[in-house]
């Protein structure tokens, strides 16, 4: 049964249009269309989440997680999650995932609003939020909204919510932050 919850998380406005990020279930209108255009870009991450999903693994439903998309004219346009990360060893580390916005509605805002309102739930809920990513243009806007670049196995970014909490505790986790070649402003 397709659902937004009516639980909107952020509206963002591009020109005359606002893009709304909501929580979903799936399946959702338009989600095979949205797969189909994953699947031929060479992203399969759509199909593991519909796998996830149906078999009941993942349905980002655990204390803390969320699935998000953006619907326009009633068909599912993007999508994203935020779940406890499966990688790290504590609670307190939240991992984006599954971020993906159909090339018709790309370069509009829809997906940095789906990713501000996935940190925005992560707020609060976890003290990091990690991610990986092998996409130059994604990596660039998760720059921009503040995650930092790593290196590790699993691991291409994080974003540290308690950052001057963390210096006062002591040293930070073994993250091995890489050099930016140029600096974004948000």
């Amino acid at each position: 049964m397709a659902s937004l919850d009516g639980r909107p998380l952020c509206a963002w406005r591009t020109g005359t249009l606002t893009h709304r990020i909501s929580t979903i279930q799936l399946p959702f209108p338009g989600f095979d269309e949205l797969r189909a255009d994953a699947r031929t870009e060479g992203y399969r991450f759509i199909d593991r989440l519909a796998d996830d999903w149906e078999s009941g693994a993942n349905r980002f439903d655990a204390p803390g997680e969320t699935l998000c998309g953006c619907a326009e004219n009633g068909l599912l346009v993007a999508v994203g999650g935020l779940n406890r990360d499966p990688f790290a060893d504590g609670a307190d580390t939240g991992r984006i995932r599954r971020v993906y916005v159909r090339p018709n509605f790309r370069r509009q805002g829809i997906g940095r609003a789906l990713v501000a309102a996935l940190i925005d739930q992560g707020r609060g809920r976890f003290q990091i939020l990690r991610l990986r990513t092998d996409n130059a243009g994604a990596a660039r806007l998760y720059e921009q909204l503040g995650f930092e670049p790593v290196e590790e196995e699993r691991v291409t970014h994080i974003l540290r919510f308690h950052a001057a909490a963390d210096r006062m505790r002591g040293p930070k986790p073994p993250h091995r932050i890489v050099q930016r070649a140029k600096t974004y402003s948000p």
